[in-house]
């Protein structure tokens, strides 16, 4: 079976595709109409094993409530670059940075789901001058995370089985892509709720999400953003980032989880209070681990009521 192009994931509909150059590599993106820049720009960033599409009913909500809001194909995924290096907290935050310069912006408010959010937090700690807010979906800050997993049996029971898979070389690669990516859509049905489950949408969801992984090049640089986030608190690097990021942040931060999330727990979410002094915290009814897509319509207006009360 071919595997398939990145092109692929230039999916036809109301939004136009961007090539963007930052941070020495060359990004996918997506927006709705032609580029507003008079408009305070929204970053969206996807998270594990999916693609920029995961926000397309955001991007229609955010553009009709007044903002410019680019969806992006993170470092290794989709139609961007996959590069052999750069998976670390440090060069992701920094392909974020250069990001919202390239778009013509000096400052954006940045919305991340799961691996997407936990660069959400990075950027806005180590590049405060580039963020005004930030809103993460089922995205703990980093170290409430590791916090919660030593901690808390249910949050390491949930969290850490497939973490742990993925650490393990080329076999790991094998497990996401074999079957016609079969384990994208165990993932997705693990994680959501039933009544999403039983629609049209999921089942594109799914095979949407089972193609994109199997872009070549697609499913080692998924994993190499885990293996950083492993093995990095073994070293010095990782000591050093996690130090970095006892700071706490000053700026709007909205932190979302699905009120049915059995994968990320309520208190490791809300334990981002000790990192973020205007903290807000929401859980989105009728949903688990992809309220954004199993309730895009409330989390949409949640994101919409975040965003109105940035002072830029």
């Amino acid at each position: 079976m071919t595997a398939p192009d990145p092109s692929t994931v230039r999916i036809e509909g109301p939004w136009i595709d961007l090539d963007v150059r930052a941070n020495g590599i060359r990004f996918h993106a997506v927006e709705c109409g032609p580029s507003r820049l008079d408009r305070p720009l929204v970053l969206l960033l996807h998270g594990f094993g999916e693609f920029w599409w995961s926000w397309r009913h955001q991007l229609a909500a955010l553009d009709a409530a007044g903002y410019r809001a680019v969806a992006v194909d993170l470092r290794g995924y989709g139609d961007t670059d996959k590069p052999p290096r750069g998976y670390d907290g440090w060069t992701l935050a920094g392909d974020t940075n250069a990001l919202i310069r390239a778009l013509g912006h000096t400052h954006a408010s940045l919305v991340g789901h799961a691996d997407g959010g936990l660069v959400c937090w990075a950027t806005a700690t180590l590049h405060p001058r580039a963020v005004d807010s930030i809103a993460t979906l089922a995205s703990p800050h980093p170290r409430a995370l590791r916090r919660a997993v030593l901690r808390d049996p249910g949050q390491r029971s949930a969290f850490l089985a497939d973490f742990l898979g993925n650490q393990l070389p080329r076999r790991a690669e094998k497990t996401l892509t074999r079957d016609d990516g079969a384990f994208v859509a165990r993932m997705f049905i693990e994680r959501s709720t039933v009544a999403w489950q039983q629609t049209s949408e999921f089942v594109e969801v799914v095979r949407r999400n089972r193609s994109a992984i199997q872009i070549p090049g697609a499913a080692h640089c998924s994993l190499e953003y885990r293996r950083w986030a492993f093995r990095s608190q073994f070293r010095r690097d990782g000591a050093t980032f996690m130090h970095l990021m006892n700071r706490r942040l000053s700026i709007p931060v909205l932190a979302l989880r699905g009120a049915d999330d059995k994968y990320i727990g309520a208190d490791a979410v809300a334990a981002a209070r000790y990192y973020a002094s205007r903290l807000t915290y929401t859980e989105v009814p009728d949903a688990a681990h992809f309220a954004h897509q199993e309730n895009p319509g409330r989390t949409s207006e949640l994101l919409v009521e975040h965003l109105d009360t940035v002072d830029r």
